[in-house]
């Protein structure tokens, strides 16, 4: 077993293993609801949304974080102006922001002399680079996304179900749906390091997706959602370390895989269930005479 635990014994690898263990968390909770209410676009929406904060501040030399932050803050905004005031659809909305914002971030990063690099950094993330203040972020992020999310637990699963039930109950689904969109764009910031914009959702998703078939109630998938996303990081930075091959690509990759191996055993033990014979009851042991005999 030490070729599973020396590449840990390294003290950037030790800390992109925090770091995205603490990643795994947070889109384990979130993504759950993001799986449930249908949110995947949305979640890619906000992760390409970041892209013109995050090139703003590497061109001007501002923390990378904040800068996302603030634009993916924007995009959200954005996105519910749009939808409220606007004819367009939500979709529509999304997409045409998507692309606008996508382009922006792009523009702004091509005046930057090291274009290729922070391009890649941005759109792939360099989860390898986490460092101790990094962690400590995560950390604090990490315990406001579980606390609001159990704060809001009623809420989401009314909304999820029927607004007007909610709203009849006095759940404030409207608020309740503010809160689950800045959750999300929190996780995808949170997550921006490890895996970049590109591959962000597929961390949001895919162990949300893994846990699906196994479990029948929210914690119980999100608790396995988040171990589902740690197996990802530990398999995504083993594969990185060993094969050389991009540390966040390698999560992202990790965590799709997993979520078609759960799929494929899910329906392959629906399958056998199915075909498996109906036990055999003899008929004597079934008809008992009048006298009980």
């Amino acid at each position: 077993m030490q070729w599973l635990t020396d590449p840990f014994s390294v003290g950037f690898v030790l800390r992109a293993l925090l770091g995205g263990a603490l990643v795994a968390v947070i889109c384990g909770v979130v993504g759950t609801w993001v799986v449930i209410r249908g949110m995947a676009f949305l979640g890619e929406a906000i992760g390409h949304g970041m892209l013109p904060g995050v090139a703003l501040a590497t061109v001007v030399g501002a923390p990378v974080m904040l800068g996302g932050a603030v634009s993916a803050v924007t995009m959200s905004a954005l996105i519910g102006v749009l939808q409220r005031r606007g004819r367009l659809s939500y979709d529509t909305s999304i997409g045409l922001l998507f692309v606008g914002m996508l382009s922006l971030g792009v523009i702004i990063v091509s005046h930057s002399r090291t274009f290729a690099t922070d391009a890649t950094a941005m759109l792939f993330g360099d989860i390898l680079a986490v460092d101790d203040q990094d962690l400590l972020g995560l950390l604090v992020v990490t315990v406001v996304a579980v606390a609001t999310t159990i704060a809001f637990h009623r809420s989401f699963v009314a909304a999820a179900f029927d607004a007007r039930i909610a709203k009849t109950l006095g759940l404030r689904p409207q608020l309740a749906h503010l809160v689950l969109v800045g959750l999300v764009t929190l996780a995808v910031v949170s997550s921006f390091q490890a895996v970049g914009t590109l591959l962000v959702v597929g961390l949001l998703l895919a162990p949300a997706v893994a846990a699906g078939p196994w479990t029948r109630t929210l914690p119980a998938r999100m608790v396995l959602a988040v171990i589902a996303g740690v197996v990802a990081v530990v398999v995504g930075l083993l594969c990185s370390w060993y094969a050389g091959t991009a540390a966040g690509a390698s999560i992202a990759a990790s965590a799709i895989g997993l979520a078609a191996l759960s799929g494929t055993l899910a329906q392959l033990l629906r399958a056998t269930r199915r075909r498996a014979p109906a036990v055999a009851v003899e008929p004597s042991l079934l008809a008992l005479d009048s006298s009980g005999k």
